[in-house]
């Protein structure tokens, strides 16, 4: 008896309901029969405990499962649920076991499907990364290569699922994965899919669900050689639902390509074609247009389509020509004829079409006719010819229709597969079926029977694979299995196709009597199998049956069951046919042999050769290992985001995949591994988790402990029956409870007793109050007490001092009173006398000042005489001083003009500018000595009025003496006084005049000011103008490096010598590099004469010219082999100079190598250099090499220089002073920026020895790239354990936490450490070799971006690694990186820490608490700077916190990144969020003669086995290299 769900208030369940299918609901009341449970949207439900499923609520806060084979529940509300919460992230795919669901997004996800993401995918074992169909593809191929074995992916779903979408992106991924065996320039997949316009044009119409669905089903098989490369495809076609051709129904079309021919435009006039309504097998629906399709455009699209698989344009016509016929064949209308059961044309219109269908099939319209209206039967006597009447007739006419249109398909489809290319002794292929899925509509009919029939098949195919998977996991975990049974649907495949009793056998039955009608088929059908517990009569029907499939019950309709089975060659049709004019439809209807020629009928059921087909299908599949991919259709609407549970619900039922379920659950449903178990129910058992940390002993004890059996104990997984995961789950659930009882209590405790300890300090505080209060009140009254007698003592006080102050007052009144009075007498006495002897004085002052006054003017008016005089003297002076002041005036506006003229000159003449300034100094110290002078006389009369009051105060003396003058003076007091005006004007116009200079002065600053700028602006544009002509030369300095270089190139093309095998060289050489390798005085007379009888003059002195080749040939075999043997073993360096590098560039200049114009010692050395890089410890020899090749590489860029290709060629005219004379005027800057200014002879270098330096620069970038990748090898395993957090042992107290095994546990830090480790030697290894810190930097810089790369693509592909601990351990990871960085410098680390921006901003998000209060601008700008939208959508939905339990984002900020998704999916045609690895090489030639220091090979000391060597002897002395 198994366990079943305990259900208690509070728990957590799943509800039926009529709309949503299931709902979460809480039970709330549980009494008896009925459970009482409210929905979370606060409907209260009522329902048996029987009819309720367990909920986990800890899945619904992250996202889904991506495996529901984890969920805690594997029941179908949690199936479904899970898939809605992963739809509403945009997470398509979800696993089922090896299982893969696609739900049809409806939208654009580029990002899914680009080149990067399958680069991921490839290799990667099944199962570790996010679902995909990549993943389902890439665990195919990788079965079929290494078990030897063909592969097979079933994609099933019901119509507009996006099967032929997934169907393209397999064969997308098995072209990337396989590649192309021949050399064909299109993939198998473009060849596949160039072909699906014209399937589908042929193969496709609209039906109820579907405006694009497939009524065939499809077999593509990709085949593959031995090496695991695409060699062929084919593609096979099963069941096209031929009576569409003929027979459609309201809402529905027929095949796309008639649609397309009527809208053809030309040809369909051609075809006497016109609109859709005016032929019978197109208006039979009126839908004849689909939405946001042209069909003229789709006739293009198909004729192209034709074009590309090889159809000729004859064929083409043919084929159109057969499709516009078969139209007119449907619109020929018969009527009955004069004989009994005969029939005639009806009319007109009929004689047309048949005509029209005559002409189009190239054949005789009276035999046509003749074969519609008549049948004839070979008898003994001969032939006898039977009329058909009307009914006969149209069907005849119909059969030929259906015929012709089927043929005509399977030819297409055997012409596509000669474009594919198949290869017939491939032994390895994986096949991708595409077929229709389980059909249930309102109205079924035969070919529901028959689609249904298949997946019954091939849902039996499912069941046998599921089951076997179910074996294979217990197996590996070695549990026992043996008594589980597992129920097929055997007895239904046995109800259909069983001989011979089966309904197709009882269906063919009835087709075989002319006199069968379906009430008869229905009748036997129920007659044999009345008590089949999977068939039953449908209720209101008489004919009717229901069939109970996997699926659930569908009812079928069987009146049309056996016109559609019937499926009859009239032979009449066929030799009609076959000897049609057109070769195409005569090639369709081969001869018929002579025994079917005795029947006019040949019949054929479509059930049985249906059923052929499938049993043909399934021997390919059972002969496979099959791979599923059930594809679902959301919603019936075809839009993004919309999520119908009911459609869901059905085609998860439809797809099997709650067939697995069932299956899953007949076994051990829930799986956990030991860890997971332990950490869910380890609080059921805690006295266990102290004493043992074997994870398996502790599961088992807690199962024990509750009592459970017939549970298993894997190797690492715990198999629990259907069931137990709940009783477990409740007994959790009481434990929590319990806890949260004991918090609860104690909490409550706590809050009593602060209650308590609050409320007696309030009253000890009340009591404190009152006792205050009393006593103030008793301290007031005692006071007011004390104050009154104080008061009454002060009162009368008071009024005793009053008395005696009113007293005294009296007293003082009355002595003052008396003494005023006397005062007063004495005072008026003395006052009237002083005011006597004041009138006598003033009467005197008076006479004295009348006097005074009389003398006083006398004098006045003289003086006045007298200054009148000498004003009239300054009017005079004045006056000539004004005219001056209109000179002044004048002398101004020639200035100004003379500015103008000076300004106007500054922007003409920027050349004579210093002169200009100096005239303008020289004008402006001339203006300056006039306002000096100005300024001078201004203070000469200033010192004259000066004077002249002086002089008025002598006059003044002389008026005293001259008062007779006095009336003279008077007369001209009129006239001075008008003076003084005009010297107040004069004045005036002075100080205007002092201002209008200073104004003057003032212009005059700002305009030195203005040309003092203008002076900087042209100094700016000069220092511009010569940092361009710079930029320029050095432009051209590289442009003439690269003219030479390809001059070089061209030479090399003209003069191509073949090189010669390292065995035979010292012939070659003696003959080939007759000047390369002697000595310095012969090859100079060889290098002088260019012809063989001046070769031989040199040497008439006493050599025979056989006796010198000889030597020539021993002294070149003994210096390739001591450069072989520099080359071979490692010299090591000499106070950081790599001596090989120094001791072949000292060689080659000693044997002036670089001089040479043909020899092949560069070759040599190349070919060395990569035969020890390929020989040798890699890890030892590349640092080596590479430190070598780059110093090597530098001598050569620093000394040589080429001779013969700097300079215009002699054919250029001297008077071309173009670009070739920019750049010899940059030669001499360019040579001097290289060394070649330096004082040193440099060597003039030929065309081998810059392509020797070529040579080299590519060795160099070679020996850097194979570091790189090795180290990214190396690294990859290591970052593999890095990214995830590794399961660690629970701590105890006062317990070391280790392993079942009895070893210590890795922590994480030790996993970093690795990395640590790694780096470490990778910097020893480096600076052991001497590399320079540049190639350091830069290889540090690579690996840290390889770093950044791998864990940020791990983070977005991987779930399990967004989690809030794993963000943790990274973090720490990252920490420990850093410190590395900082310990080995910036000279060595350079930009390190920057490359490791996204993974440190990703896992920065992943470990801030309260995700759901940031907005998205701040996660942008603040958190994630670096991140895309995309990529902040991915760690946000695939986030969940495994530590803390808080959730991601709010869905706010989710709504608006998928919004502007949506917006990034229309512009962008690739927007991956994973990011690409840079393999480009980052650095050049230029970046490392300046990154590296001068060597100086001059001084070195020869290893002990290489000095002895006779030609290494003048490296042992120590006069200075030429070159150097």
């Amino acid at each position: 008896m198994e366990p079943k769900m305990s259900i208690r208030k509070g728990s957590k369940v799943w509800v039926e309901d009529r709309d949503l299918a299931w709902v979460a609901a809480e039970v709330i009341d549980y009494g008896g029969k009925q459970v009482q449970a409210v929905s979370v949207s606060g409907k209260k439900i009522l329902s048996s405990p029987g009819k309720l499923l367990p909920r986990d609520t800890d899945e619904e806060d992250h996202g889904g499962v991506d495996d529901m084979t984890k969920l805690t529940y594997l029941n179908e509300p949690g199936v479904l649920y899970n898939l809605q919460r992963r739809y509403a992230l945009n997470e398509i795919y979800t696993y089922t076991g090896s299982i893969l669901i696609a739900v049809n997004p409806f939208t654009k996800l580029p990002h899914l499907y680009n080149v990067h993401m399958m680069e991921q995918y490839k290799g990667f074992p099944f199962g570790e990364l996010s679902p995909h169909v990549f993943a389902v593809a890439d665990a195919s191929y990788r079965a079929m290569m290494n078990e030897e074995q063909s592969q097979s992916i079933l994609v099933s779903g019901e119509s507009g699922a996006g099967k032929t979408e997934t169907t393209k992106l397999i064969m997308q991924y098995l072209t990337y994965v396989g590649g192309r065996a021949a050399g064909d320039d299109r993939t198998v997949e473009q060849q596949v899919l160039e072909s699906n316009p014209l399937l589908e044009a042929f193969g496709n119409a609209r039906t109820v669900r579907n405006d694009n669905s497939s009524r065939f089903g499809k077999f593509v098989e990709i085949q593959f050689d031995a090496n695991g490369r695409i060699s062929g495809a084919a593609i096979r076609t099963y069941l096209l639902e031929r009576s569409r051709v003929v027979q459609i129904t309201d809402n529905e079309r027929n095949y796309h390509c008639f649609y397309h021919l009527c809208a053809s435009g030309r040809d369909a006039e051609k075809y006497k074609l016109n609109h859709p309504s005016h032929f019978f097998y197109l208006n039979q629906s009126k839908t004849y247009e689909l939405d946001g399709v042209s069909s003229a455009e789709e006739y293009i699209k198909t004729r192209r389509a034709m074009d590309i698989v090889g159809i000729s344009q004859e064929d083409q016509e043919a084929i159109f020509r057969t499709l516009a016929g078969i139209l007119h064949l449907g619109n020929i209308e018969f009527s009955p004829g004069k004989e009994h059961d005969s029939s005639v044309l009806k009319d007109q219109k009929s004689t047309f079409h048949i005509q029209m269908a005559a002409n189009l099939f190239m054949c005789d319209v009276n035999l046509l006719l003749a074969t519609l209206c008549s049948r004839s039967i070979q008898t003994r006597e001969g032939v006898i010819v039977k009329a058909l009447d009307c009914n006969a007739a149209v069907a005849g006419r119909d059969a030929l229709a259906k015929t012709v249109y089927a043929r005509l398909f399977d030819w297409l489809v055997e012409k596509i597969n000669k474009s594919v290319g198949q290869d017939l002794t491939s032994r390895m292929q994986i096949g991708v079926l595409d077929i229709y899925g389980f059909e249930c509509f309102k109205d079924n009919s035969f070919e529901q029977f028959c689609i249904n029939f298949a997946n019954e098949k091939l849902q039996q195919h499912f069941n046998e694979h599921v089951f076997k998977m179910e074996q294979d996991e217990y197996s590996k975990e070695e549990i026992n299995w043996s008594y589980i049974e597992f129920i097929d649907n055997q007895d239904v495949l046995d109800l259909i196709e069983k001989k011979p009793i089966g309904v197709i056998a009882l269906l063919d039955e009835a087709c075989m009597f002319p006199r069968s009608t379906h009430e008869t088929f229905s009748m036997k059908l129920f007659q044999h199998f009345r008590a089949h517990p999977r068939l039953e009569k449908a209720k209101f029907s008489e004919t009717d049956f229901t069939m109970s499939h996997y699926a659930g019950k569908v009812t079928y309709h069987t009146d049309s069951f056996l016109e559609k089975n019937r499926d009859y060659v009239v032979v009449e049709h066929c030799n009609l046919l076959s000897s049609s004019q057109c070769p195409l439809i005569a090639g369709l209807f081969p001869s018929l042999p002579e025994e079917s020629l005795r029947s006019s009928y040949k019949f054929s059921s479509v059930a049985s050769r249906f059923k052929h087909q499938l049993q043909a299908l399934m021997e390919t599949l059972n002969s496979t290992e099959p791979h599923y991919v059930r594809c679902v259709k959301p919603n019936s609407l075809n839009q993004p985001q919309k999520f119908e549970n009911l459609s869901i619900l059905h085609q998860l039922r439809c797809g099997g995949v709650l067939e697995a379920v069932r299956i899953s659950l007949a076994g051990y449903p829930t799986r956990r591994t030991y860890s997971e178990f332990v950490d869910r129910f380890g609080i059921l058992a805690p006295e266990y988790m102290d004493g043992s940390y074997d994870e398996k002993a502790i599961a088992e004890n807690i199962l024990k402990k509750l009592k459970l059996e017939n549970f298993q104990l894997g190797k690492t997984k715990v198999f629990l029956r259907a069931g137990q995961i709940g009783v477990l789950d409740s007994r959790r659930a009481e434990v929590l409870d319990n806890a949260a009882k004991l918090i609860q209590r104690q909490l409550r405790t706590f809050n009593a007793r602060r209650g308590f300890v609050s409320t007696r300090a309030a009253a000890f505080v009340l009591q404190a109050y009152c006792r205050g209060c009393l006593a103030r009140k008793m301290y007031v009254i005692k006071r007011e007490e004390a104050a009154a007698l104080v008061i009454q003592k002060h009162v009368r006080s008071w009024l005793c001092r009053q008395t005696y102050v009113q007293l005294h007052l009296t007293a003082v009144i009355l002595q003052s009173s008396i003494r005023g009075f006397s005062t007063r007498q004495r005072f008026w006495h003395g006052r009237k006398h002083k005011a006597a002897t004041l009138i006598q004085a003033r009467w005197r002052m008076y006479k004295v000042r009348s006097a005074f006054r009389h003398k006083q003017t006398s004098i006045v008016a003289v003086q006045c005489l007298w200054r009148g005089k000498l004003a009239k003297r300054e009017l005079r002076r004045l006056k000539q001083e004004a005219n001056e002041t209109g000179a002044l005036r004048l002398a101004k506006t020639k200035l100004e003009k003379h500015l103008e003229d000076l300004t106007w000159r500054l922007h003409l003449e920027k050349r004579l500018r210093v002169s200009n300034e100096e005239a303008k100094s020289v004008e402006i110290s001339k203006l300056q000595k006039m306002l000096e002078s100005l300024n001078l006389e201004l203070d000469a009369a200033k010192l004259e009025t000066i004077n002249e009051c002086n002089k008025n105060a002598v006059l003044q003396n002389q008026l005293e003496l001259s008062v007779k003058e006095k009336a003279a003076l008077e007369r001209e007091l009129i006239a001075m006084a008008e003076l003084r005006k005009e010297n107040a004007l004069l004045k005036s116009s002075l100080n205007t005049l002092e201002t209008k200079n200073s104004d003057l002065e003032n212009e005059l600053i700002k305009v030195q000011k203005e040309s003092n700028d203008t002076i900087e602006k042209l100094r700016e544009f000069e220092e511009k103008c010569s940092q361009l002509n710079h930029n320029m030369k050095s432009l051209e300095e590289k442009v003439s490096i690269l003219e030479d270089e390809n001059k070089v190139i061209r030479q090399k093309a003209l003069s191509v010598t073949p090189k010669s095998n390292r065995p035979g060289f010292a012939r070659a050489l003696s003959e080939k590099n007759s000047g390369a390798l002697v000595p310095h005085s012969e090859r100079k007379l060889a290098f002088d004469s260019p012809t063989p009888s001046k070769l031989i003059s040199p040497f008439s002195h006493g050599l025979s010219e056989s006796r010198r080749s000889k030597l020539t040939a021993d002294r070149h075999q003994e210096n390739y082999e001591f450069l072989s043997r520099c080359i071979k073993e490692d010299l090591g360096f000499k106070d950081g100079k790599p001596l090989a590098a120094s001791i072949i560039y000292r060689c080659l200049l000693q044997w002036h190598a670089f001089e040479s114009e043909r020899t092949a010692i560069f070759d040599y050395i190349i070919e060395g250099i990569n035969d020890v890089l390929k020989v040798g410890d890699e890890n030892i020899t590349l640092p080596y090499w590479l430190s070598n090749a780059s110093a090597l590489l530098c001598l050569l860029q620093r000394n040589l220089r080429s001779n013969g290709f700097m300079t215009p060629t002699p054919q250029r005219s001297a008077a071309s002073t173009g670009f070739a004379g920019r750049i010899g005027h940059g030669l001499k800057s360019s040579f001097k920026y290289i060394g070649f200014e330096d004082g040193l002879t440099h060597v003039e270098a030929r065309y081998p020895a810059i392509l020797f330096k070529q040579q080299l620069t590519a060795c160099v970038e070679k020996i850097f790239g194979l570091i790189r990748d090795n180290l990214k090898k190396e690294l990859s395993p290591l970052l593999g354990l890095c990214i995830q957090a590794p399961k660690t042992a629970r701590a105890h107290v006062g317990k070391s936490s280790r392993s079942p095994s009895g070893v210590p546990q890795q922590t994480p830090v030790n996993q970093w450490d690795n990395i640590i480790k790694f780096l470490d030697s990778l910097m020893g290894r480096l600076r052991k070799n001497h590399v320079p810190s540049f190639f350091i930097r830069k290889l540090i810089t690579q690996v840290f971006s390889f770093i950044n790369i791998s864990l940020f693509n791990s983070l977005l592909l991987r779930r399990e690694c967004c989690t809030f601990s794993n963000g943790e351990y990274v973090k720490s990871g990252l920490a420990e990186l850093e410190k590395w960085i900082v310990n080995a410098t910036e000279e060595f680390a350079g930009t390190s820490w920057h490359e490791l921006n996204y993974i440190r901003q990703a896992v920065g998000f992943l470990v801030i608490h309260q995700k759901r209060k940031k907005s998205l601008d701040e996660i942008r700008q603040d958190l994630c700077p670096a991140l895309t939208v995309r990529q902040i959508y991915r760690i946000s939905t695939m986030y969940w916190d495994d530590k803390y339990g808080t959730q991601s984002v709010s869905n706010e900020v989710v709504a608006q990144m998928r919004e502007l998704l949506n917006k990034d999916n229309v512009n962008l045609t690739s927007n991956s969020f994973l990011l690409d690895d840079d393999l480009s090489i980052p650095f050049s030639t230029e970046d490392i003669d300046k990154a590296i220091p001068a060597i100086d090979p001059s001084y070195i000391e020869l290893p002990s086995f290489l000095s002895d060597t006779p030609c290494a002897q003048f490296l042992c002395s120590t006069p200075k290299v030429e070159g150097h």
